[in-house]
């Protein structure tokens, strides 16, 4: 270029138009390129009528510039185009070298691009919006999209896209028989079509369809799994090439690469998505769990002659175990515990509708049997609906007049601790509320020494804790533990309970509450 140009006394340039602008080849040192624009058909349109530019025959995406001499001001464009064109066919060989190592070049700094967005974008729509307008720009295509699997809804959903908005693509189902993208999600395969080649069948199904040109390439998006397999998470598609309608072995295997690159951003970005997730349940059942103990009362409502103290802590964060301390006319003291025959959330609404209801009931009712017949009426639909039973145990002091009345709804675990060690178990007056009729339920009485005799409640969760050999803790441990520290306040009894069993078993598989009451 540089003898042709001492020749003929003109300056020349070759230039390698790609990516929206031109890059210099030879002969353009210290020379700005030359600004364009591309039209809606991909035509390059100089906008500096003083540069005199010329598309090289035959070499796609050569172009060279003459700037005349003051030496030869006669020379035109016109004179030397032969004489470059036939300089530059000669040269053909060396200039489609520099073509190929210019596309991989292009190439290279594509995928070194997409990997700096994913390195620096968090949000995966943002990233794929940027990876899929690099990707149309380095391969010529008037329109791409990237869709991405979304396992809730079971659609492909487009995140990304050019040539047309996002808002403008539909959920596509993986049965989809119109849908090339459903297909190469199935099958996990790249689907192409090459309208050049006689002997190559359209696999696409332009019905319903808003495809332009006839070329198209779509490539699965795969994320490898530990044991080898390929996971599919998505698509690129891509269609209206320009130029020559057809993507090229080199583009399909280019866009696999990038396809790789995708897969990684889309496994992150569901990651994350699933952390945050995971985040906010746990700041949910968090609070959940604090407002569950906050519906449970304190002791201090039974007044400041009264010694009780309760421990409750759920296997799930919330769960099915519940108190509840009331407090009732002349010198009448109510206590109840009560254990939903399951745990998690689903008991701990059973949980919450019992103890909304359990005051009203107990402060109306004449007596416990009574009380626990009310609250049965209220809460048996959902019972019902549930498939669950509440086993309860519900018993007033009167310590006026000595006597503990009580009425058992199936709760095994409920013992009167005498002053002078005697363990009496209050049984069962009838079957857990949701497993028999109302008329089921019945009540008893046993002698109450006031300010002396204690009664233990404690629900499954406390007896049946097991060590890592199987071992149960069972109902004689916690009693022995009761009787050994009967002295103490009510509210130490618990804590020696609770951090006993705790020892015992760490992990906590159902739920575990403690009563004790000494009134």
């Amino acid at each position: 270029m540089r003898g042709l140009g001492t020749l003929t006394g003109c300056r020349l340039r070759l230039w390698r138009f790609g990516r929206g602008r031109f890059r210099p080849v030879l002969g353009c040192d210290g020379v700005a390129a030359p600004p364009v624009e591309v039209d809606d058909d991909g035509v390059i349109v100089p906008l500096d009528e003083t540069r005199l530019l010329n598309p090289v025959p035959e070499l796609k995406g050569y172009w060279f510039e003459v700037a005349e001499s003051e030496n030869n001001p006669t020379a035109t464009l016109t004179q030397l185009e032969p004489l470059i064109s036939g300089l530059l066919a000669r040269e053909k060989d060396s200039l489609n070298l520099q073509k190929a190592l210019f596309s991989r070049y292009e190439e290279i700094e594509l995928i070194y691009a997409i990997s700096e967005t994913l390195g620096t974008t968090i949000h995966l729509n943002e990233a794929a919006q940027k990876i899929v307008e690099e990707v149309s720009q380095v391969v010529g295509a008037r329109r791409a999209s990237i869709l991405v699997y979304d396992e809730r809804a079971g659609y492909l959903t487009a995140v990304a896209g050019v040539g047309k908005d996002v808002s403008e693509f539909g959920p596509i189902a993986l049965d989809d028989d119109r849908s090339v993208a459903a297909r190469v999600f199935r099958e996990q395969r790249i689907i192409a079509y090459d309208p050049r080649d006689a002997e190559a069948r359209n696999p696409g199904c332009g019905q319903g369809r808003d495809y332009r040109g006839t070329s198209f390439l779509s490539v699965p998006i795969t994320y490898p799994q530990p044991d080898g397999s390929q996971r599919p998470v998505g698509v690129i598609n891509l269609t209206d090439r320009t130029g020559t309608d057809a993507f090229s072995g080199g583009e399909r295997r280019l866009v696999s690469l990038i396809a790789s690159q995708i897969a990684v951003a889309i496994e992150n970005s569901r990651l994350v998505a699933q952390d945050i997730e995971q985040q906010r349940l746990r700041q949910e059942l968090t609070l959940a769990h604090d407002l569950q103990l906050k519906l449970m009362p304190s002791p201090a409502v039974l007044g400041p002659n009264v010694d009780a103290a309760a421990h409750c802590q759920q296997a799930e964060g919330v769960g099915g175990d519940l108190y509840n301390f009331v407090r009732l006319q002349r010198d009448l003291v109510g206590v109840m515990l009560g254990d939903v025959s399951s745990h998690g959330f689903s008991a701990a609404l059973i949980m919450a509708l019992v103890l909304s209801a359990a005051g009203i009931h107990a402060a109306e009712a004449a007596t416990p049997d009574g009380a626990l017949r009310a609250l049965f009426e209220s809460v048996r639909k959902e019972l019902a609906d549930t498939e669950m039973h509440l086993a309860l145990f519900y018993g007033v002091a009167d310590r006026q007049s000595g006597v503990l009345r009580y009425s058992n709804a199936g709760h095994p675990h409920a013992f009167m601790m005498r002053a002078g060690g005697e363990r009496e178990r209050l049984a069962a007056t009838s079957p857990p509320l949701g497993l028999a009729d109302v008329n089921a339920i019945a009540a008893k009485s046993t002698e109450w020494q006031k300010g002396e005799d204690l009664l233990v409640l404690f629900s499954d969760g406390v007896a049946d804790a097991v060590d890592g050999e199987g071992a149960r803790f069972g109902e004689e441990q916690i009693l022995d533990l009761v009787e050994a520290n009967r002295e103490s306040p009510a509210a130490t009894i618990v804590d020696v309970v609770a951090a006993a069993v705790s020892d015992f078993s760490g992990s906590v598989t159902d739920d575990r509450t403690i009563l004790i009451l000494r009134a």
